[in-house]
């Protein structure tokens, strides 16, 4: 029997791996079972297996294999429990058992991952695509209802029935969790890249939380990237993955040793992961050369010249209110027209900026962003408005749920006085 010591070493090794595989051993258990809900359910019945066995035999050597092997029996033991009220049940049992006992590896083997085959799945054309994003973010990266809904400016109920539909519309489809062929993946790839983009922005910049990134997070879209890169080397995918990694480079200088949040101009740019630097703008450059230029080749081409910067002063902003300009054209936002509102007050100054900003807001679009107020309060600072500027900083105070960009408005507003 193990000792309570043991227990609890193991218990903190489980909730380790929980945290880094969780959702890869959930993966490859929706492929096996073809149900996410008994997926989920064999997903915390292995992990609760693994505290009690590992205690007592030691972690194996590839626990993600053990937990999938696990979950898969432990799903199989429960539909067996099941069967006498579902006759059909014993059929699917013994199926499972019977893939089991050969080890089946993936039929469709172009896509190896089984993560990113769930993502295809997902997104599928067939399902509506709020759900398709919602689906996504809840069942292939874990984030919480409420999570998905401060990242959308929407409520948790809303985005919980998405998820609903998402489910039910997998299921009375038949649509199989597989990837699309070769000839019939560059027609979903749109949608597969932008829930990737979608979690990489997740773990660079916590929507909420104690926290100003969430590393797994970040780290897994980019292997997802990587992956994605492999099968299809398309200029979008190679330009998404420039982004992000260009955007990471800069992971460890975004936040102070007590968590606070720091600034781009204020970030010692030293502690920017130059490795990270130079494949991102070889993989932009390679993408731009194509001449199929898309919006993550271009915001990638933005995060380049910030990289080129050696100090905030050296940094070309007449380039990037371009580039924006560009990234306009293509995909109009109001996110877009407010990055480049910035990039505006920082080349032609603030007055330039805020005119710009105040326009954005006026049209009520970006009224429960909280970045969007903090832009207008920090040009209003810098022109001496304070009152104005107060005003801004407590509504994006009031509309900030990260913790670490908490303290930083209201440290804005001390200095306000």
């Amino acid at each position: 029997m193990a000792t309570a010591d043991a227990v609890e070493r193991t218990r903190r090794k489980v909730d380790e791996i929980y945290r880094s595989e969780s959702r890869r051993v959930f993966a490859t258990l929706v492929r096996v079972l073809g149900d996410f809900d008994l997926a989920e359910e064999a997903l915390h019945d292995a992990f609760t297996a693994a505290v009690e066995q590992w205690s007592r035999e030691g972690v194996p050597a590839n626990p993600r294999a053990w937990l999938v092997s696990t979950g898969r029996f432990k799903a199989i033991d429960a539909i067996r429990r099941r069967k006498r009220l579902d006759d059909s049940l014993a059929d699917l049992a013994d199926r499972l058992a019977a893939s089991a006992e050969a080890e089946q590896t993936p039929d469709d083997g172009f896509v190896e991952d089984d993560r990113l085959r769930l993502i295809f799945t997902c997104r599928h054309p067939a399902i509506a695509p709020e759900a398709q994003v919602a689906l996504t973010l809840r069942e292939v990266c874990g984030l919480r209802t409420e999570e998905i809904a401060s990242a959308f400016l929407t409520s948790p109920a809303t985005i919980a029935q998405r998820i609903v539909r998402g489910k039910a519309k997998i299921r009375d489809a038949g649509i199989p969790f597989q990837a699309p062929s070769i000839t019939d993946l560059p027609d979903r790839l749109d949608a597969v890249l932008a829930v990737i983009y979608l979690v990489f922005n997740e773990g660079y910049s916590a929507s909420s939380g104690a926290s100003v990134t969430r590393p797994a997070l970040s780290e897994e879209a980019i292997r997802l990237g990587r992956l994605l890169v492999e099968l299809l080397p398309d200029p979008e995918a190679q330009g998404l993955l420039a982004l992000m990694l260009l955007q990471e480079s800069r992971r460890l200088a975004r936040h102070a040793e007590n968590g606070d949040l720091i600034l781009l101009e204020d970030q010692d740019r030293a502690r920017w992961n130059r490795q990270q630097i130079e494949e991102g703008k070889t993989l932009v450059e390679r993408a731009l050369a194509s001449q199929q230029i898309g919006v993550y080749s271009i915001q990638a081409a933005i995060a380049a010249v910030h990289a080129d910067a050696a100090t905030p002063a050296a940094t070309d902003w007449s380039q990037i209110v371009a580039l924006y300009g560009l990234l306009a054209r293509i995909e109009g936002s109001d996110i877009v027209e407010l990055n480049r509102a910035v990039a505006v007050a920082m080349r032609d100054g603030p007055q330039a900026g805020l005119e710009l900003i105040d326009e954005i807001l006026a049209r009520g679009a970006l009224a429960d962003y909280h970045l969007a107020h903090a832009a207008k309060a920090d040009l209003c600072r810098r022109m001496e408005r304070v009152a104005d500027a107060r005003d801004s900083y407590l509504r994006a105070l009031a509309l900030a749920k990260q913790e670490p960009e908490r303290r930083f408005l209201e440290r804005r507003l001390r200095e306000l006085g």
